[in-house]
């Protein structure tokens, strides 16, 4: 990749079979608008904080099921109450200068003026698979994210140790709303009624 900081202008350079990515010298430097352009031109999930994008794993075919089973469960309860819940890649604005893709994003108002055409303003509920490559990615980093653009809900969905934890917000930071593990029902505390059996999440094939 090559990148004109004057221009902003953005080259993706092919190299055999893949894209050749070399963020390194760049990082710390990026704009927000050389991030968006970016991520304009790939569905590469790209997530940026600060100056810094960082490239995340190509999803596998669990982690793809386990997200369409939730995207079935959350639309079919979801949708005919107005609201919206879409999937990523889908661009989330945390801050300024810090953008997340959250796995499955949920607006409980689908006219909600946050649902915008080039990326979210917010949510009121986002879910993350936790990927086995940086574990604290989801658990930790992306948890004081969510809290910081006061996205109501945070459901972690953990294949590693077959769990789904809810969190919800509390001021400033998430408290627990519950640990649920395989035989246990995941409930949410914002969507009253909303239910998932966590042993059908995992075992997904």
């Amino acid at each position: 990749m090559a990148v004109d900081l004057h221009s902003l202008e953005l080259k993706l350079v092919r190299k055999a079979d893949g894209i050749e990515l070399d963020l390194l010298p760049l990082q710390g430097l990026w704009t927000t608008e050389q991030y968006l352009g970016l991520t304009d031109q790939t569905n590469q999930l790209i997530e940026f904080t600060d100056g810094t994008i960082e490239v995340l794993l190509m999803p596998t075919r669990k982690h793809q099921g386990i997200l369409a089973l939730l995207y079935e469960l959350f639309v079919a309860f979801i949708r005919p109450r107005g609201g919206k819940v879409l999937f990523a890649p889908l661009r989330v604005q945390i801050a300024t200068h810090r953008y997340r893709e959250p796995d499955l994003v949920v607006l409980l108002d689908e006219h909600d003026p946050r649902n915008q055409e080039a990326f979210w303003l917010g949510a009121d509920l986002v879910v993350e698979i936790v990927s086995p490559d940086n574990p604290e990615r989801d658990t930790v980093e992306k948890r004081a994210d969510y809290a910081m653009a006061a996205i109501a809900e945070y459901w972690i969905v953990n294949p590693l140790d077959e769990t789904v934890t809810v969190l919800t917000l509390d001021g400033d930071h998430y408290a627990q709303h519950g640990l649920f593990e395989r035989g246990a029902v995941a409930s949410s505390a914002l969507l009253d009624g909303f239910e998932i059996r966590v042993g059908a999440v995992f075992e997904v094939t």
